[in-house]
């Protein structure tokens, strides 16, 4: 081979080597440049999931009441801009009134690490505040926060939790079940035996209706599965019964009516939702609106304008005078007319009494 051609070969060999090199370089650089790119996308999207806030609802039991509860919580929360599936997400949990699921969801909110977590009734509220101790949360539905062990004060509650005290007026509900039935001597008190706030309503309303001249006889119930032999037992013994605030009872209300009616025995209840299940009357909190003011505070803390530990629980100073018109016809009760001026009238919802 020439000397010319030797160099000829040499050349286009140092081309193709130049060549193969850039195409490495080149490779390589769209590798980092791609991998960049998607380690972005990656960080884009763990910061977009994080901005996500989310609210766990841990629900005690499904009822009327309660219910009524979570769906003022949910429409005041997207009311304040907070929407579920859009810039929140909203974790639901209903324990049905088994401590131990109740016990097992609250880690569960926990361990998604939600933002603020809503208690509706007191059992759900004491899971919560046994899961955590760090993460807000607001209560619903809580008659006595203090004696629940949930808050150290009304007005400053000290800790990570606050929220809305649903207590009734005990003591009214207690003078309009005399109203109603003035030749009543005896008044039965029908509650569970498991629920603390149940017994200090008991406690107050006992005292009420001692002052008005009235009898008392207490019926709590250990469960659900009492309560029909129970309020049999009350019929050949009181005049009128009296239900507290108590979610164990609420739950068979439909029941509680069934077992009263045979006997035509009035019954006073501290929800309005009880009252359109065949409760008699009520002088009570509505249930929806205490949802709203429980999303309210929620939404407050998700926004960083308050904390719980400053925070006093809210009460409500009203509430309204609910009479079941059809079940006052059926008991034959003369409703006297100033309480049917200012009362709100309703039936029965028999779709609830099924």
């Amino acid at each position: 081979m020439s000397n010319e051609n030797h160099q000829a070969s040499h050349g286009r060999a140092l081309t193709a080597t130049i060549i193969v090199i850039a195409l490495i370089l080149v490779g390589g650089f769209t590798y980092q440049l791609g991998r960049r790119h998607a380690l972005g996308n990656a960080k884009t999207a763990s910061t977009s999931q994080h901005a996500l806030k989310r609210v766990g609802i841990l629900q005690y039991v499904s009822h009327p009441a309660l219910n009524q509860i979570h769906k003022g919580v949910v429409d005041e929360l997207e009311k304040e801009g907070f929407i579920d599936g859009k810039n929140i997400q909203i974790i639901d949990q209903n324990g049905q009134a088994d401590q131990s699921k109740l016990a097992t969801m609250s880690e569960q909110l926990v361990n998604k690490k939600a933002d603020v977590l809503v208690g509706i009734a007191t059992p759900a509220a004491q899971a919560l505040a046994n899961a955590t101790s760090t993460t807000p949360i607001v209560l619903g539905a809580v008659t006595d926060p203090v004696a629940a062990g949930l808050v150290r004060d009304m007005k400053a509650p000290g800790k990570n939790i606050t929220g809305v005290s649903d207590q009734p007026p005990v003591a009214s509900e207690i003078k309009l079940g005399k109203e109603l039935m003035p030749q009543a001597k005896t008044v039965g008190m029908l509650y569970s035996s498991t629920e603390d706030n149940s017994k200090s309503q008991v406690d107050t309303a006992t005292k009420a209706a001692t002052k008005l001249g009235l009898k008392v006889k207490k019926f709590a119930v250990p469960s659900s599965n009492e309560i029909a032999q129970t309020v049999q037992v009350m019929n050949g013994q009181v005049d009128f019964i009296y239900i507290p605030l108590d979610n164990t009872i609420a739950n068979a209300m439909p029941t509680v009516t069934e077992e009263a009616n045979k006997q035509n025995k009035p019954v006073i209840t501290s929800v309005d939702t009880m009252v359109t299940q065949g409760g008699l009357a009520t002088i009570g909190v509505n249930q929806y609106q205490l949802g709203i003011q429980t999303g309210k505070m929620a939404a407050n803390i998700l926004k960083g304008k308050s904390k719980p530990a400053t925070t006093p629980v809210y009460t409500f100073s009203t509430g309204d005078t609910i009479i079941n018109k059809e079940q006052a016809q059926h008991l034959a009760i003369n409703v006297p007319e100033k309480l049917m001026k200012n009362a709100k009238l309703v039936t029965t919802d028999v779709g609830k009494n099924k």
